[in-house]
């Protein structure tokens, strides 16, 4: 028996065949896969992804040359870049995003995948995974991949602009395409159950089940570590619809100055040129890179007020104690929490663009206050959605029937 978590319906899941997949028959959200679903194979991408983080770090990423000038970058260049000219927050953010928490998280999956692997399973086995499940949303190299890839694709139709992609660049997007791998081929339900197996409960007992694992346990467990991943056990995600306005009001506040202020502010001959997120993808179709406009416009503008809205439709739902449309709202908020992470791919270019542009006296690169709201958006967005509970809204409508 597990319990949906979206909606918290109870079910019994049989084990499936390969090729088989289960979803909730309440709100459809899909519980278990073994189509193209591999503990062997996502052990392989993990160890691969640690591996080469260490290669694409320490060797050059990018480089440039203009009028016999020459510039190049790291992967951490332009974090330690806008360190320097004091943009401290965006910078720990970038830095934490793109070097930091891939090795965390890709070195944690791989001695937890590794652990199942050998049939070894100590106590903290669950807590490990359940770890590496919370960075997996923090940890962006594929995002930052498509952040080169935007800035990569201006400085080439820049006049007089030749860009090299150095050894780092190949490392960085082989680890990149293998982290998007290794999230494509687990499935959460297979690990969850290798780790440890659900089990049977009486039907006239009282359950809740774990808000991170989802195994259903006895309502006499709650306030206790989950069995499986030593999460605290609550009926649901505490203060959820709290946490959730909160962070969304902010993030709504924010949302304005991160697109009236400049993104990034360039130096060139003297000359002071700011750019906000509303005048990069202007520029960008104006000069026929129209493609790199709508990834920036859909990613900057679009992913964001996205995010903020549907959370809004959520929370009001839930006062108003609404009985319309629950299925839809939940597969949105299912949306929200896969999408939310590719905002941050404007910062991510100014990281790449910084260190590439700055060619001491002539020219020089650097962020904007924009930047930092900008970033900071993505992530009280990202907290909003993650600490959500959607099964709040189903709870709400069951009070409204009753």
């Amino acid at each position: 028996m597990i319990a949906c978590p979206d909606c918290g319906l109870l079910e019994n899941l049989p084990q499936l065949r390969p090729g088989d997949f289960a979803e909730c028959r309440l709100c459809g959200a899909e519980l278990e896969r073994t189509s193209g679903r591999s503990i062997t194979a996502g052990l392989a991408c993990a160890i691969g992804t640690f591996v080469l983080l260490f290669p694409s770090n320490l060797l050059l990423l990018l480089g440039v040359k203009i009028f016999g000038m020459h510039n190049e970058s790291r992967l951490s260049s332009g974090a330690g870049m806008l360190w320097g000219h004091d943009w401290i927050i965006l910078a720990m953010l970038i830095w934490a995003f793109a070097v930091i928490l891939p090795f965390v998280r890709f070195g944690l999956l791989s001695v937890v995948l590794g652990a199942l692997r050998l049939g070894y399973r100590p106590r903290w086995l669950g807590a490990g995974y359940r770890w590496s499940l919370w960075l997996d949303t923090w940890a962006m190299p594929d995002v930052f991949l498509l952040g080169c890839f935007v800035g990569y694709y201006r400085l080439i139709h820049a006049p007089h602009m030749t860009v090299i992609i150095h050894a780092g660049g190949y490392v960085f997007l082989t680890a990149a395409f293998l982290a998007m791998i290794t999230r494509a081929c687990i499935d959460k339900r297979s690990v969850w159950r290798a780790i440890a197996p659900e089990a049977e409960m009486p039907a006239d007992e009282e359950t809740l089940s774990c808000t991170v694992c989802d195994l259903v346990q006895s309502i006499d467990c709650e306030g206790k570590p989950c069995v499986r991943c030593g999460a605290r056990l609550h009926r649901r995600k505490p203060f959820a619809l709290m946490r959730a306005t909160a962070l969304t009001a902010a993030a709504f506040v924010l949302f304005f100055p991160a697109n009236i202020f400049p993104m990034n502010t360039s130096i060139q001959m003297g000359r002071t040129v700011t750019y906000t997120i509303f005048q990069g993808v202007r520029q960008s179709y104006q000069a026929g890179l129209w493609p790199i406009s709508v990834i920036v416009f859909c990613t900057s503008i679009g992913i964001p007020a996205i995010k903020i809205l549907g959370m809004g439709w959520f929370i009001f739902s839930i006062f108003r104690r609404s009985t319309k449309h629950l299925v839809a709202k939940t597969k949105f908020h299912r949306f929200i929490n896969e999408i939310g992470r590719w905002s941050n791919m404007d910062p991510f270019t100014i990281a790449v663009f910084v260190p590439l542009m700055t060619f001491e006296p002539f020219a020089s690169a650097q962020a904007g206050w924009g930047a930092t709201a900008f970033i900071a958006v993505v992530v009280l967005t990202l907290l909003a959605s993650l600490s959500f509970d959607p099964r709040l809204m189903w709870d709400a409508a069951e009070r409204r029937k009753s």
